[in-house]
């Protein structure tokens, strides 16, 4: 049996930036072989990287990355807030984020088979950090804006935009802000996706409908409401955050500028996530697994 010594443990715990204990485990097991201990230390990371999958990654992080006239929205998903906060999160998501925007890959799939680093793919690192943290992560998404100029914004982690537009940079900046707290879906009422609108008409029309009214005015009704959504909704009909006296149009004009498209990322964002349990049903949940 190999002698594991300090300044082994040291160079697997540089190499796999897991912890002493358990890279001092992984020697032993592997007779002090580094090599082989790496490889093990790498199978038992994926095992439980698929087990944590099934784990709800609700939370998480916005990351930007910018070069030039293109920056990269990406949404990276833990299971905890404290994780989303932990610099070795951060630092994967900002590499991968790097790496995205550099190949212009957006595809989860296509972009978790990319080079992380020279030893690892991105799916590799993130099974590492699996490993490491202990909580399930995820790559979610990802959206690249290029643009003649871009705004950045981010509020926390949680929530990230990126503005292209034309015209006044201290405007564009502003909107960036707007659209990060308004959360409009287009720059203009012609922009909202058609399905929106429909949505919002068939549950105006149920109501009106419901009201008893004559058909005449539940066609009104259905209209008002309709009108009341876009302005809701539509980036051109908010008013402004900076300046609540006017609409973001009036803005635009008074500015000469023009937004030629706008991305907010969110966390969490369509997620379902699992129901808050009462301490009654915890204390029941803890018994019940202790009896199996």
């Amino acid at each position: 049996m190999t002698a594991i010594t300090a300044s082994m443990v040291k160079e697997l715990r540089d190499r796999t930036a897991l912890a002493m204990m358990e890279c001092k485990k992984a020697l032993t097991e592997a007779n002090g072989d580094i090599e082989l201990a790496i490889d093990n230390l790498r199978k038992s990371g994926q095992a439980k990287a698929a087990k944590k999958a099934g784990n709800i990654a609700a939370d998480g992080a916005i990351t930007i990355a910018q070069d030039g006239n293109k920056a990269i929205l990406l949404e990276v998903n833990c299971q905890t807030d404290f994780v989303a906060k932990d610099e070795n999160f951060a630092n994967f998501s900002k590499k991968v984020a790097e790496v995205a925007l550099a190949t212009g890959t957006v595809d989860i799939a296509q972009l978790v088979a990319l080079q992380f680093d020279d030893s690892q793919t991105i799916e590799e690192a993130r099974i590492a950090l699996v490993q490491k943290i202990g909580e399930n992560i995820q790559i979610r998404r990802a959206k690249i804006v290029e643009g003649e100029n871009l705004a950045v914004y981010k509020h926390g982690l949680k929530i990230g935009v990126v503005v292209s537009y034309t015209g006044d940079a201290d405007t564009g900046k502003g909107l960036a802000m707007h659209i990060a707290a308004f959360n409009p879906v287009a720059v203009n009422a012609e922009s909202v996706p058609a399905e929106l609108v429909a949505k919002e008409k068939e549950i105006a029309e149920a109501k009106a409908i419901e009201s008893g009214k004559p058909a005449n005015i539940v066609e009104k009704m259905v209209t008002g409401s309709v009108e009341k959504y876009l302005n809701e909704v539509v980036l051109e009909r908010q008013m402004y955050v900076i300046d609540n006296d006017k609409k973001v149009a009036e803005i635009l004009k008074s500015t000469g500028t023009t937004v030629a498209e706008f991305v907010r990322f969110e966390v969490g964002e369509g997620i379902e996530k699992k129901a808050e349990m009462s301490f009654a049903e915890e204390v029941a949940a803890a018994q019940a697994a202790s009896a199996k």
